[in-house]
C-alpha cells in the first residue's frame, strides 16, 4: 500500500497564517509516502510569495512532488509572462515542471497544465498526453499510475471557470492507456468520483482538493486529501480545518474497489472482495500485456 497526501492551492500571499502550523503538523504526523501538491503555491507569483512557499515546502518531512498552477506565473507583468513565465517558480520551487516519482508499486506523473498565454484557462497538448501514456506503459501493468495536474480534466455544470483546452480528448486517451487516477485542484472545491469514459467505463478516478491555506474558500472549508492506495482499492479521506483554525481533522471517507477495467464506490472494502479484485486485475493486466506484445 502507498499513502499519498494530496494538497492544492495554498496561495501564499492570500493565505490564512493561523492554519500554517496546523497544516504542517498534520502532514508530518500522518507521514505519507508522498505529498502531491497540485499547483498555485502563490497568489501573484511574486518573489516574497515564492520564498514563503519554499519555506513551507522545506518544513514538510515526507518527499514532495509539486507542479505549477496558473497563479505561479505573473498576471500583471505581461512581458515576463510571455518570455519567462516560470522564472520565479524555477528559482524558488523546482526547475522540473513535470516531475515523476516511481517505485515498485506506483508511478506518479506530474503534468504542467498552465497556459501562459491565457493565464487562468489551462491546456494539455496531445504530445504531452502521448508522453504520459509512454511512461505508464514503461512502468508496466502492475503499477498504479497517478497523475497530478493543477487544472481538472472535467467540470461540473455549476463550475464557473472554463475547462482547460484539450481536457476532454486527453482524459479519454489517458483512461484508455491505463491511467488510474488524477489529482487536481484549481476550483477550490472538493470532489472524489470516477470519471466515466466511453471505452473504459469508470476506469479513471478523479480527486479534487480544495484549498489548503487560502482565504478564498468559495463556500467550502480548507482541506486536503489523504489517499491509501493498493492495486485494487483506494480509500480517500478528506481532512478539513476546524472552525478555530487549530487543526485539520478527518471528514468524509470514500472507498473505491476496482471491478474489471473500472472503479466502483463501495461502503467499505471487505478483505475477500479486495483479494478477488486483485486476482481479477492481475489476470486482466497479464492478458493486456500479452496482447500488446503480440
Amino acid at each position: 500500500m502507498r499513502r499519498i497526501l494530496h494538497l492544492s492551492d495554498v496561495h501564499f500571499g492570500r493565505d490564512r497564517p493561523e492554519l500554517l502550523h496546523p497544516l504542517l503538523q498534520q502532514i508530518n504526523t500522518l507521514a505519507p509516502d508522498l505529498v502531491a501538491l497540485s499547483g498555485d503555491l502563490t497568489q501573484r507569483a511574486r518573489s516574497w510569495q515564492f520564498r514563503q512557499a519554499r519555506a513551507f515546502l522545506d518544513r514538510i518531512e515526507p518527499p514532495v512532488l509539486v507542479v505549477p498552477g496558473n497563479h505561479d506565473i505573473p498576471l500583471e507583468n505581461i512581458l515576463q509572462r510571455v518570455v519567462r513565465p516560470y522564472s520565479g517558480y524555477r528559482e524558488y520551487i523546482s526547475s522540473d515542471l513535470a516531475p515523476i516519482i516511481e517505485d515498485d508499486e506506483i508511478i506518479v506523473i506530474g503534468i504542467n497544465t498552465v497556459n501562459h498565454l491565457r493565464w487562468q484557462t489551462g491546456r494539455i497538448k496531445s504530445r504531452e498526453v502521448a508522453r504520459i501514456c509512454e511512461r505508464i506503459a514503461d512502468a508496466g501493468p502492475d503499477k498504479t499510475s497517478i497523475l497530478v495536474a493543477h487544472h481538472p480534466f472535467t467540470h461540473l455544470d455549476t463550475d464557473t471557470k472554463q475547462l482547460m483546452r484539450g481536457a476532454s480528448k486527453a482524459i479519454e486517451t489517458l483512461a484508455n492507456c491505463g491511467a488510474d487516477m488524477v489529482l487536481s485542484g484549481h476550483l477550490h472545491s472538493w470532489r472524489a468520483e470516477p470519471f466515466v469514459s466511453r471505452d473504459r467505463g469508470s476506469g479513471l478516478l478523479q480527486f479534487h482538493a480544495g484549498t489548503g491555506l487560502s482565504n478564498r474558500l468559495r463556500g467550502e472549508q480548507n482541506d486536503f486529501n489523504m489517499l491509501e492506495i493498493t492495486p485494487h482499492t483506494v480509500r480517500v479521506t478528506r481532512y478539513v480545518a476546524d472552525e478555530g483554525g487549530e487543526d485539520f481533522t478527518p471528514g468524509e471517507d470514500r472507498f473505491y474497489l476496482r471491478k474489471g477495467a473500472g472503479w466502483a464506490r463501495v461502503e467499505e472494502v471487505p478483505q475477500d472482495q479486495a483479494e478477488a479484485a486483485h486476482r481479477e486485475q492481475s489476470d486482466q493486466r497479464a492478458a493486456h500485456a500479452a496482447l500488446a506484445d503480440a
